[in-house]
């Protein structure tokens, strides 16, 4: 199997068509069809099922798609390692982390690794821990920052650092009390809450998913005022007082248009981690950036923001 061949492969089963592929490698249809069918013979197994709407896999080609993607993401790092032999001049770092890390922890590590670093090249995956997980283990990611709760099934080939654990808070407008108190609380149950105007993200939001099973185990039904914003939206309507939201306590430093209040009983919170493959040594950029990382935790001094006791 030549790296052309595996290359012709992932943009047909990525883009659906062999015409679309073709156009993305910049080579003609023809030439992407002998190097797919050259891949077909050395597997010994057809790869797609051809049709009227497209090219769909067969489940030889859903079985060698992962390990096609490893291979090509190994054969990318060993690129950029050879590159990186010259030092932090050059290169690459793909990083990625869901919403709300990314416009807290990712946000200031890239604030410190850019200027000290400014000929490699970021870039940054916004999405879902689950998603990250994959991308990471497929070699379409350097690093992650993920988040979790409670126990964690072992994910095969991947790490977790543990960087810190935080609460979650209630935020709302520091412009305005919360509606049905005369004095800002310095608490609120999630009872309380429930009886609140909330501003709630997308239901796809892992934040999202672990407020509503929260509401869920109490027996509660939340108040929604408004349902499913993005990250900086949300904040925008609390600012300006369309109702409450919960968001980690990170999100609300240097942010005065925000109150936060703490939530009890229960008390809900978070671990971020930094993931990172177990059997890949990070480039010289990868490493760069984690002591970034465990750097700016190890120094963070937020309330209900606690980074782990021992940190790389």
């Amino acid at each position: 199997m030549k790296l052309e061949q595996l290359r012709s492969f992932e943009a047909v089963a990525r883009l659906g068509t062999f015409t679309a592929a073709a156009e993305e490698l910049y080579v003609s249809q023809p030439s992407l069809s002998r190097q797919i069918a050259a891949l077909e013979g050395d597997v010994r197994a057809e790869l797609f099922q051809r049709g009227r709407n497209g090219a769909d896999l067969t489940n030889a080609g859903e079985t060698l798609l992962p390990f096609a993607r490893r291979m090509l993401a190994d054969a990318d790092l060993a690129r950029r390692e050879i590159d990186e032999l010259a030092g932090l001049r050059r290169g690459r770092l793909r990083i990625g982390a869901p919403p709300t890390l990314c416009v807290s922890i990712l946000a200031d590590a890239l604030a410190r690794f850019s200027p000290a670093h400014p000929g490699v090249e970021l870039l940054v995956t916004e999405a879902g821990n689950e998603d990250l997980v994959v991308a990471l283990n497929e070699g379409q990611l350097d690093l992650a920052l993920v988040v979790t709760r409670d126990s964690v099934p072992p994910q095969p080939g991947t790490e977790l650092v543990e960087l810190l654990t935080e609460e979650l808070v209630v935020v709302s407008s520091s412009a305005r009390p919360l509606p049905g108190f005369d004095d800002d609380p310095a608490e609120l149950t999630l009872a309380q809450l429930a009886e609140l105007p909330q501003v709630v993200f997308n239901r796809t939001y892992d934040l999202r998913i672990a407020t509503d099973a929260s509401f869920a185990a109490e027996g509660l039904r939340p108040r929604i005022a408004v349902e499913g914003a993005e990250m900086d939206a949300v904040l925008r309507f609390v600012e300006r007082g369309i109702g409450v939201a919960v968001v980690p306590a990170m999100i609300v430093a240097n942010r005065p248009e925000l109150r936060a209040t703490r939530l009890v009983e229960p008390a809900l919170s978070r671990t971020a981690n930094l993931a990172r493959r177990t059997n890949v040594r990070p480039t010289a950029a990868g490493a760069a950036m984690q002591e970034v990382v465990f750097d700016l935790v190890a120094r963070l001094a937020i309330p209900g923001v606690h980074p782990a006791a021992s940190l790389p």
